[in-house]
């Protein structure tokens, strides 16, 4: 958070997320609350919990987006678990959503368009989870600073085993258009998220694996990302290449303790760096507002 605590937005306002919470969310919504409400503390950000009744829950989301003291709202999802959650992440107002989940910002996700504006100045918001995941490969310098911004990812492979649509494909997404050969897994089968022979292409493109499992990509991968919901699922290690990266953003531990008999680096959670890109998307939103502004 040192960007942040550096920020002028911070030093001139102070940023005001509100997280709006249905009054029977599970324990790990709350602990994801508690953890954002820390680092808010941390940083200097303001940091609301509203607990609502679900039928409440497009009210308030409405009054959040008119009142000018809220600069970010998240949603703790499922709500309904149907399509009324996806309903409900339209609702929120494109310049307070946090989460980077309203239209305008998955169709740039997949476009591979990079910001809003024609000059460059305003950055379009990408999904915290799959942010988080990508700043940890920043981190621990699988990008290749060496090659042009865009095409870092370039020669590398990566099993991903989770198709959300709200992190594992964005992730697959985000991941080939930085340049990487990406085997997106689930329980209908693989499908390779690339940009083409030579990352060529704009974007990224998809294919259906026909008849291949984890056992066809998992050991042509350097890098295995994981993030099955449920106890049920366990990583089967025996395939993972030597020296290969592993990362689990589940909740549960989809790799056993042996991971770190292959794995030269196991990352076995990215909550509490997903909490800190939520913020980083909160100031990018009051930036990007202050300089539409400006340009009025």
């Amino acid at each position: 958070m040192k960007s942040a605590k550096a920020s002028p937005d911070l030093k001139k306002n102070q940023c005001w997320l509100a997280s709006l919470q249905i009054s029977y969310k599970d324990p790990a919504a709350r602990l994801y609350a508690d953890w954002t409400n820390k680092t808010c503390e941390e940083n200097g950000l303001l940091f609301t919990l509203r607990e609502v009744d679900r039928e409440e829950l497009e009210g308030c989301i409405l009054a959040a987006n008119q009142d000018d003291a809220v600069d970010g709202i998240i949603v703790y999802y499922p709500i309904f678990n149907s399509r009324q959650d996806q309903y409900l992440q339209q609702l929120i107002d494109v310049s307070k959503d946090v989460e980077g989940l309203s239209h305008r910002y998955i169709f740039n996700l997949y476009q591979n368009i990079r910001f809003l504006d024609g000059e460059k100045l305003q950055k379009s918001i990408l999904p915290c989870t799959p942010l988080a995941i990508i700043k940890v490969l920043e981190f621990l310098k699988v990008y290749n600073t060496i090659l042009p911004y865009g095409n870092r990812l370039f020669g590398h492979s990566i099993t991903v085993v989770n198709r959300s649509e709200v992190v594992g494909r964005p992730l697959a997404a985000l991941l080939a258009n930085d340049g990487a050969c990406v085997y997106s897994v689930d329980v209908t089968g693989v499908q390779q998220f690339t940009r083409g022979s030579g990352i060529k292409k704009q974007r990224h493109e998809v294919v259906d694996k026909e008849q291949w499992t984890l056992e066809d990509c998992v050991p042509l991968s350097d890098v295995v990302i994981s993030g099955v919901p449920g106890e049920a699922f366990h990583f089967p290690t025996h395939l993972i290449k030597d020296g290969a990266l592993c990362i689990n953003f589940s909740t549960e531990k989809n790799f056993g303790p042996n991971v770190k008999d292959k794995a030269s680096i196991y990352v076995p959670a990215v909550g509490k760096v997903t909490i800190v890109v939520l913020l980083r998307n909160l100031l990018r939103l009051v930036g990007n507002r202050r300089c539409t502004e400006i340009k009025k």
